[in-house]
Order: structure tokens, then C-alpha cells, then sequence
């Protein structure tokens, strides 16, 4: 291994080192508007002279300056676009190797027709290809109208949300979540259904970034996917009202209104979400126990209440100076039931042996609420400071009432068993954070540090029911509680150093603290009971970026990253499901590390293809095990996992009024340890692919065609799935003068989407199959009020960043 990493230092030297020997050329200058004001980022493109074709762009920053290096002699022109503007163009200028060119002062001048008095027609692109991410552009997409933002993670590139809706991208699990650049603080059962009470029409884009620098969060070995809501980017007063209707199995609703306020000194924005509804999915489980067959069906349904707001402002203090506060909230209440009927049989004559019935419901709540404070300082030199403080909370209740009853083959009752359990969960989390960015060393250094701090409390209180009475079980009740602390430093550099060469390297540093704490109702102590733990470590990160010519770049990424485990992951407590399944907690579950090296290769700045290799070690997954004649999933560790990955991807422009977008992706996934006494060793294939089609059909018409397949894939390190996917099908009309859109759509339209399973370990064999409401018609109407005046939104992220996806419902 040391022979490699020496290979590998002299062998970046080496690059180095002839990069910075060649010659280039800068190209720079500065653009302002008719008085004199900074114009950030307009688009400034370098054209050939002779036929005007593209050879590189950039765009100005905060202080409407920009700077290219190119080393290629010959004739160009500049060209210089921002909404609400002429475009402007250069004289013709020639470049000679190691002669620079300065366009000095430009000034941009305001379109001859002024914006709120027309509408803009131009369009992000459906899918963008970015160096370090993949863009879904969602406010561009008809079908994904009336979705929620669970459903439009499963719509985008490289995404997959399996049965559980547990998401991972490209066939990897531990994928962040990240919502406005602030991870989200739920996990499993809890992301799920926040997730889902987020409407795709507050959604302006779904960025999925697989390997993140070391100024992110080193949680995440599958990468970060960011949900970018809409923000105010007009000046003025100005808002929307959203309203939408999903048929599948019942009526759903949804509507969301926005008021946005925003002049020299201040923006102010707020945003209000209600979804409603009820939803229902079936599972059939065929199991197969020693001796015993146990055939389940079950049919589930959930109604669903929520309520989202934000609300925020940003006081521009003075040209450098920025104050901002945010507050976003989620409310909402799932009642969520299921009704199962299992026949139990013996295996060896398949005779019938009872049936058992069981009910349950689960009536509950959820409450999020995150508050940011955040102060920018950024000056004329480049050099700019984010200070953020977060506060967030989470609260959570749910009563299980769960009747089991036995019966006979005749349908008379032969037992009965009733459960009833309490489980509230409350959550907080305080982190504070500092992010320097400034120009150094030829380059552009960053550095910062983040402390966070986060308290957990779980109670399970079970109970039998007796003639009526529940009567609590203390040998089975408990309360947990988990503290952790983690406090991060880190430092990031990048480059250019020549036309052809450029770098990002840095280095995070994180160090952690953590106490879970098991109190027993019975007072039993046990060997998990209390759980320390106290580590540190490091996760080096690098890009080397290589313009091979101007139709070819290559792009060289290692990182190394932590999966945490969740919160109540850790709680070493059995949940009953019914009779025969249960949840089991793990108090000694280990964090996971993986370390990842991927190549890419971009022709003409669109095909985009990429191979992989990761290395995890401590490979978290859940498993499924038996004792007596019940069946338990637990989150355990095995030794290792490792993931060979390829990846291809491409915008599709067919014709002026066809444009599209393919991925596909392959991963080949080898799993090796323990479950227990038995060993682990997988090796399967996994692929899938997506597509998308846009079509402008004239007189304020469009139409979509987007679809997505998953083959045979692995849940866990034991369960195998067969192919599943969707086709989704949607029209668009422009009405009520532009001002408003009515979308219709139909998703799943051959029920493609339903999943199987199977599961052989152990002694034990499971078939599962389930499906939910995939299939569904959905028409939207939105419509936009108030000024039109288009300009550049600040962007910025909270320090509520890692410490989430960890708590489990």
C-alpha cells in the first residue's frame, strides 16, 4: 500500500510539475451595469473569430470580475449575457502564448424592453452535467407535477428508493440528504414522511453530488443529495398559489402559497404547504421457518395530514455586510393502519395449522422546526466569511393498538393476544459554524470548523391488553438516550495552474463523542446498557482536473467518508411488530468508512461517463434472523463491502423542439462477513438506467416522457429483488397570459413499479412482493403574481448539516 501512495505522490508531482512549466494566457476584465454597480454572475463566453463557436466560459463573481486561462494562440471574441440585459460583444483580439488580454471596464446596458413588461422564455435544461454534480432542474418537469419530494428522488437520475424507502443512488446506500444545504434530521420511517410532505411545486431543483469536498460533512459514503427549494429572486412584491390533485386508489390533494418582498436593503420570503390524503400499499411475505410456513398478506393504509412554512429574511447591511434569518417548520399527523392475515402451516404435509389476524393502528405526529442565523462578510479582494448558528428539534408520538387473534380453520377464535405500546421521540440539535473562502497562494483556500451537539430521548412503553385494561410490561419497556458530540475542522485548496491543469485537495478532521444510555422500566441492567465511545479521525479529499483539448476533460476524485449510525438504530430494545416480527436495536453497531476513487470523462461538455471503485469497511446493513418461531430485522456490521461502478450520462438535443436526457449505470457489489454464526459472501451485478423527454409542441403547449429501470438489485447483504421501474407520461399549458400553467399527467402508466423479493440465509427463506399507488393521475394549476424583475438570489447553507438521516421512527 506504501508503494502505492508513494507511486501515486510522485506520479501527481510529475503532472504537476509539467503543468505549471507551460505557458497560458489570462483573459479578464470587470462588468457593471449603466451606473456603475457590479454585475455578478453574467455569462461570459469565449468565441472563436472565425466561425463564433464556443471555447470556454466563465462567469463574474460577486464583484463582476472574471478571469479565463487559455493557452491556445488565435483570434476571439468575448461575449457577455445576463437576463435583463443586451447582450454585448468584444472587438475581435488575438492571444499569443504567455500574453494576456484585459477587457478592462464593461458596461451592460438594460434591455431596450424592460422585464415586467414581457416574459422570459428561456429554460434551464431538464438534466444538467456539472463537474462535481448532476442537476434536476424539477421546476422544468411536468411529470412531476403533484409529486412529493420522495417521489421525485426516485424520478431522478441514479436514484433508487426501494420498499422501505430507503434511498441510495447508483446501487450505494449511505446517501445524505441535504435540504436548502442543511441535512435533513430524520431517518428511515421519519425522512420518509417528511419527505413526502414536501410538494414538487416548492422544489426548484434535486442536485446529487457523489464526491463532496471536504468542506461538506464527511457523513455519506453514496454521496449528497441536495433538495433545493424556490427562493425569492425578483425584486418587488411578487408570490405564486400552487394547487394540485393526485387519483390513484383515493383522491389526494395538495397547495402551497408563496409572498416574497425584495428591494436594495432587504429580502423578505415566506412559503406555506398543505398536502392531504389517503394512501395504501400491500405486502405479501411467504415465509418459510423450520418446520413451518408462514403465508402473510397485509394491506396498509396511511392518511396523511401536513403543513410546511418558511419563513425568512436577509438584510443587506451595506455592500459587504449581510444578516440573515431563516425559519422553516413541518406539522404533521399520519394515522397509519394495517390489516394482515397469515396462514401458519406445517411444512413437511402443508397442513393447516391456525390463522392468525392482526390489526393495528398507529395513530401519530411529527414536528420539525429548524432556525438558522446566518452573517456573510464578502469584500472586493474575493475574500468571503459565512458564520451560521442552528437550532432544530424534532418531535415525534405514536400509540400502536395492535389485536392479534388465533384462529381455527373454521374461523373460531383459539387465542388472543392484544398490544398497545407508546413511543414518543424527542430530538435537538445545536450547531454552530465558520466558513472562510479567500484568494491564496495563486489559487482560492477555504477553511473552517463546525460544532454540533445533539440530545436524543426515546421511550418504548409496551403493554398488554387484559379484559380491556392495558397493563404496561416492564420487562419490556425502556427508555434511551443518546448524546453526541462532534466537532470538525477542515481545509480545502484548489488551482489553476494551467489551462489544461487544475486541482482541489483538502482535508476534514472530525472528532467524536458519544453516550447511549438504556434505562429498563424492570430495573435489569445489562452489558449494553451504557455505551461510550470517543474517536477521531481524518478524511482526506482531491480532484485533479485535465483539459485534454476542447472537446475532452478528465476528472480524478478520491474522498473518504463516515456513516454514523442512527439514533435509535442504537437502542438495544425489541419492537414488536405483531406476534411473529419484531425490531431489534444494536448498541454496539460501529460506524461504516469508505473510500472512493472515480475517473470521469466529459466529450463536448455533455457525455458524461464515469468508473468507480469503493472500499467500506464495517459495512452497516439490516439483516433478517430467526429465534424460535419469530423473525427479527437488526442493523449489524459486517466486515466488508466493495462496489465497482460505471456510470454514462448525456443531454439529448434531437431537435429544436425535442430535447432530452439518458443515464445508465452499473455496479458490481461484493459483500463479505458474519450475521451471526453464519458466513456472508455476495457477489451480484446491479444496473439501471433513466430517461427524459421534452417536446415543445407551439401555441403554449409541452409534453413529457420520462421513465426509469432498476434491474435485479440487493437490499441489505441477503435479500435479491427483480426489475421494477416507471414510465411517466404529462402534457403542459401556458394560460391566463403566461402568467399561470396547467399540468397534467399520468405516472406509472403500465404498473411496472410493484417490487418482488426473495431472501435465503440462515434457514430461512422469504418471498416478498409489494406495491403501492405508483399508477396515478395528477392535474396541477399554478399561477405567479406580482414583478417579474429577475435578480440573482443569495444562496447560502445553514450549519445544521451532519447529523442527519439518524433518526429512526
Amino acid at each position: 500500500m506504501r508503494r502505492i501512495l508513494t507511486a501515486a505522490v510522485i506520479g501527481l508531482s510529475s503532472l504537476l510539475n509539467t503543468a505549471i512549466a507551460q505557458t497560458s494566457s489570462t483573459i479578464k476584465g470587470k462588468i457593471s451595469d449603466n451606473s456603475g454597480k457590479a454585475l455578478q454572475s453574467v455569462t461570459v463566453s469565449l468565441l472563436k473569430s472565425t466561425d463564433s463557436s464556443l471555447v470556454k466560459a466563465d462567469v463574474t463573481d460577486a464583484n463582476g470580475a472574471f478571469e479565463m486561462v487559455y493557452g491556445k494562440e488565435g483570434k476571439y471574441l468575448l461575449s457577455y449575457v445576463m437576463i435583463g440585459f443586451e447582450r454585448t460583444y468584444s472587438p475581435v483580439f488575438e492571444v499569443k502564448n504567455g500574453q494576456g488580454f484585459d477587457a478592462g471596464s464593461i458596461t451592460l446596458q438594460p434591455a431596450a424592453t424592460k422585464l415586467q413588461d414581457v416574459t422570459v422564455t428561456s429554460r434551464k435544461p431538464m438534466i444538467e452535467i456539472k463537474a462535481d454534480k448532476t442537476v434536476f432542474n424539477v421546476e422544468n418537469s411536468i411529470n412531476a407535477t403533484g409529486s412529493n419530494a420522495l417521489e421525485l428522488l426516485q424520478k431522478s437520475p441514479g436514484i433508487q428508493v426501494d420498499n422501505n424507502e430507503n434511498i441510495s443512488m447508483k446501487g450505494k446506500t449511505g446517501v445524505r440528504i441535504y435540504v436548502d444545504g442543511k441535512m435533513t434530521q430524520l431517518g428511515s420511517q421519519d425522512l420518509a414522511a417528511y419527505l413526502k410532505s414536501i410538494n414538487s411545486n416548492d422544489v426548484e431543483a434535486i442536485e446529487m453530488i457523489s464526491n463532496p469536498s471536504a468542506r461538506y460533512d464527511a457523513s455519506g459514503n453514496a454521496g449528497i443529495i441536495n433538495i433545493r427549494l424556490k427562493k425569492n429572486k425578483r425584486y418587488g412584491t411578487n408570490g405564486s398559489v400552487n394547487m394540485g390533485l393526485v387519483q390513484g386508489v383515493t383522491p389526494k390533494g395538495n397547495g402551497s402559497v408563496s409572498l416574497n418582498y425584495r428591494d436594495k436593503k432587504v429580502n423578505l420570503f415566506s412559503n406555506v404547504g398543505i398536502n392531504i390524503g389517503r394512501y395504501e400499499n400491500t405486502l405479501d411475505l411467504y415465509r418459510v421457518q423450520r418446520d413451518s410456513v408462514y403465508d402473510q398478506k397485509s394491506t396498509n393504509w396511511s392518511n396523511n395530514k401536513s403543513v410546511n412554512a418558511k419563513l425568512g429574511a436577509d438584510l443587506f447591511l451595506n455592500s459587504k455586510n449581510t444578516l440573515g434569518f431563516l425559519v422553516t417548520t413541518n406539522f404533521s399527523d399520519n394515522d397509519w393502519t394495517s390489516e394482515s392475515n397469515t396462514n401458519i402451516s406445517y411444512n413437511p404435509t402443508k397442513q393447516f395449522v391456525k390463522k392468525l389476524v392482526a390489526l393495528n393502528t398507529i395513530p401519530g405526529s411529527r414536528t420539525n422546526m429548524n432556525s438558522n442565523i446566518n452573517y456573510r462578510y464578502a469584500d472586493t479582494s474575493g475574500k468571503e466569511i459565512n458564520f451560521d448558528a442552528d437550532y432544530g428539534l424534532f418531535r415525534g408520538t405514536g400509540r400502536s393498538y395492535q389485536p392479534n387473534n388465533y384462529l381455527d380453520n373454521t374461523g373460531n377464535m383459539l387465542s388472543q393476544v392484544i398490544n398497545r405500546n407508546y413511543t414518543p421521540t424527542d430530538i435537538d440539535i445545536y450547531t454552530a459554524k465558520v466558513d472562510v473562502d479567500q484568494p491564496k497562494w495563486k489559487g482560492k483556500l477555504g477553511y473552517g470548523a463546525k460544532f454540533s451537539y445533539v440530545k436524543t430521548k426515546n421511550t418504548f412503553d409496551f403493554f398488554n391488553d387484559i379484559n380491556g385494561v392495558p397493563v404496561k410490561i416492564l420487562s419490556r419497556s425502556n427508555s434511551f438516550t443518546y448524546n453526541e458530540n462532534v466537532n470538525a475542522a477542515y481545509v480545502n485548496y484548489q488551482r489553476q495552474f494551467s489551462p489544461k491543469w487544475s486541482l482541489q485537495t483538502g482535508l476534514r478532521m472530525e472528532q467524536t463523542n458519544s453516550e447511549g444510555v438504556l434505562t429498563r422500566a424492570d430495573g435489569v441492567i445489562q452489558a449494553d446498557n451504557t455505551v461510550k465511545r470517543s474517536y477521531l479521525d481524518f478524511f482526506p479529499s482531491a480532484a485533479l482536473t485535465w483539459t485534454v483539448d476542447q472537446k475532452n476533460t478528465l476528472n480524478l476524485t478520491f474522498s473518504r467518508r463516515i456513516d454514523r449510525p442512527t439514533y435509535q438504530d442504537l437502542n438495544p430494545f425489541e419492537n414488536k411488530l405483531d406476534e411473529l416480527t419484531y425490531e431489534k436495536g444494536n448498541a454496539f453497531l460501529r460506524p461504516q468508512y469508505t473510500n472512493t476513487i472515480e475517473l470521469s470523462h466529459t466529450f463536448k461538455y455533455m457525455l458524461n461517463t464515469t468508473i468507480g471503485y469503493s472500499h467500506v469497511k464495517d459495512f452497516a446493513t439490516q439483516t433478517t434472523d430467526t429465534t424460535n418461531n419469530a423473525t427479527y430485522v437488526q442493523q449489524r456490521n459486517l466486515a466488508t463491502q466493495r462496489i465497482l461502478s460505471f456510470s454514462i450520462g448525456s443531454p439529448l438535443p434531437i431537435a429544436k423542439w425535442w430535447n432530452g436526457y439518458a443515464n445508465v449505470w452499473y455496479n458490481y457489489q461484493m459483500f463479505k462477513g458474519k450475521i451471526g454464526a453464519n458466513e456472508v459472501k455476495t457477489e451480484i451485478p446491479m444496473f439501471g438506467a433513466y430517461m427524459q423527454h421534452t417536446f415543445t409542441l407551439g401555441k403554449g403547449y409541452n409534453a413529457e416522457l420520462s421513465g426509469w429501470f432498476s434491474g435485479p438489485n440487493v437490499w441489505g447483504a441477503t435479500w435479491r429483488t427483480k426489475s421494477l421501474g416507471g414510465l411517466d407520461l404529462g402534457f403542459q399549458k401556458q394560460i391566463l397570459k403566461k402568467q399561470g400553467t396547467l399540468k397534467l399527467s399520468v405516472t406509472d402508466i403500465f404498473f411496472t413499479n410493484p417490487w418482488t423479493a426473495t431472501s435465503n440465509f440462515g434457514g430461512l427463506f422469504i418471498n416478498g412482493r409489494g406495491q403501492n399507488e405508483s399508477r396515478t393521475v395528477r392535474l396541477a394549476f399554478s399561477w405567479r403574481f406580482g414583478n417579474n424583475q429577475v435578480k440573482a438570489a443569495r444562496q447560502r447553507q445553514t450549519g445544521l448539516e451532519s447529523e442527519a438521516k439518524r433518526i429512526k421512527g
